[in-house]
């Protein structure tokens, strides 16, 4: 279901009118209310507003979802952490704790195809926005909670925050140099991972509901998210009963499959079978590497790793990174470059996917934006309008809901919305 957008929404000035259509979407014909902040629900609501949906941001007055205040670095007035993950949405500020904007809310949640929300679990509940309360007047909801901890277990109470999911996951015993600590991942790996767990989980419950006309309630956890990404570490951990050690950027069943320094930088070597092997050990000029019977199947190369890996590394600072990606390249073995941020997203293959955007925002101006990586032959998801200034929407949303100009007004001088 999805409530109309007025002419005048300050949308229209974020990009061109034809491009914001969700004609032909995936998911244009759901209505999705975001009760989340900061990245785990709003990468997940992101996702769906890509593929068609319309999603209402629910934001406090004042000062809206955290990440609008996180950083430098800024774009005009936005926080670059808020621009990453609220595009395609409208903001609507309303003050939960207020009567007449709670009930606005609750309002718009019985109208929705699906809500998601991230509070700590049982805080949903006690504002009256519970799935519980929720799904008796309006059964079809599909409503998604985020936590660190799920809404089960001993600590389902506590708050969740990425790195601590990522630490007590394993996730980060895996994760730097053998001889080193433990590392964070990158990016917030626990948040992302349980956004896309939460998108998966809306879409099959969507999928269910066709067949039964009725939702449920998905439950994600950042905790359950990072330990389903251990699959084959946890899997040999199953087997053998061996810890799983750090390798750094080498694999722990696979040799030589690892970074490696180059006269001036790094690449990136995936040698995932023997003929392979073969192929590099010919490309390198050691064919008797190939030959010797400690290095000739994967399984001895990992296990004599400590001799065959020093040599290689000797041989790969020769030559420059160019120059070795283009003759592994030409030799069929896998390899890349390790790219910085920058290089990455001027990759002519990034570019070619269309996975880099641009829109232009009200106040912070041209902007660009990492796209989609959904590939969708007939109803292909878009980036359409820019992450909406606090409140943007929220006169559309209300006179969609029935509102009138004159109570919409009342709200405002209240400081019930903004």
């Amino acid at each position: 279901m999805t409530l109309p957008r007025s002419e005048s929404s300050i949308s229209e000035t974020i990009t061109d009118p034809s491009s914001a259509s969700r004609d032909g979407t995936a998911l244009g014909d759901l209505l999705v209310l975001d009760l989340t902040r900061i990245l785990s629900g709003p990468f997940a609501t992101m996702t769906l507003a890509d593929l068609g949906a319309d999603v209402i941001k629910i934001e406090q007055p004042g000062t809206g979802d955290d990440t609008r205040q996180w950083g430098p670095p800024f774009q005009g007035d936005e926080a670059a952490y808020f621009l990453s993950v609220n595009r395609n949405k409208r903001s609507l500020a309303v003050d939960l704790k207020s009567p007449e904007g709670l009930a606005a809310v609750r309002q718009l949640a019985l109208k929705a195809d699906v809500l998601v929300e991230n509070f700590r679990p049982g805080t949903a509940a006690r504002l009256g926005l519970g799935y519980e309360e929720l799904s008796r007047d309006n059964p079809g909801l599909v409503y998604a909670s985020i936590s660190g901890y799920g809404q089960t277990g001993p600590d389902a109470h506590r708050a969740g925050y990425d790195a601590i999911a990522q630490a007590r996951s394993g996730i980060m015993s895996v994760t730097g140099e053998a001889d080193g600590p433990p590392v964070r991942v990158g990016v917030s790996s626990a948040d992302l991972v349980a956004g896309m767990w939460a998108t998966i989980g809306i879409l099959a419950a969507l999928h269910e509901k066709q067949r039964t006309g009725t939702g449920q309630w998905v439950d994600i956890s950042l905790l359950d998210g990072s330990v389903s990404w251990l699959t084959y570490v946890s899997s040999g951990y199953f087997a053998s009963g061996n810890i799983p050690q750090r390798y750094g950027s080498a694999h722990p069943t696979i040799a030589p499959y690892q970074a490696f320094a180059t006269s001036d930088g790094f690449v990136m070597v995936a040698v995932g079978n023997d003929g392979l092997w073969r192929k590099f050990a010919n490309a390198i000029g050691r064919t008797d590497l190939a030959e010797d019977p400690k290095f000739a199947t994967n399984p001895s190369r990992v296990a004599h790793r400590r001799t065959l890996i020093p040599l290689l590394e000797d041989i790969m600072r020769i030559r420059t990174a160019g120059e070795w990606v283009a003759m592994l390249d030409s030799a069929g073995v896998p390899v890349g470059p390790i790219q910085t941020v920058d290089q990455a997203l001027q990759d002519p293959q990034v570019l070619a996917r269309g996975m880099v955007a641009e829109l232009v925002h009200p106040t912070a101006g041209p902007m660009k934006v990492v796209g989609c990586p959904v590939r969708l032959t007939r109803t292909p998801p878009s980036v359409r309008t820019a992450p909406p200034v606090l409140g943007q929407d929220t006169g559309d949303v209300l006179s969609g809901l029935g509102f009138s100009p004159e109570r919409i007004r009342l709200l405002r001088m209240s400081g019930a919305v903004q």
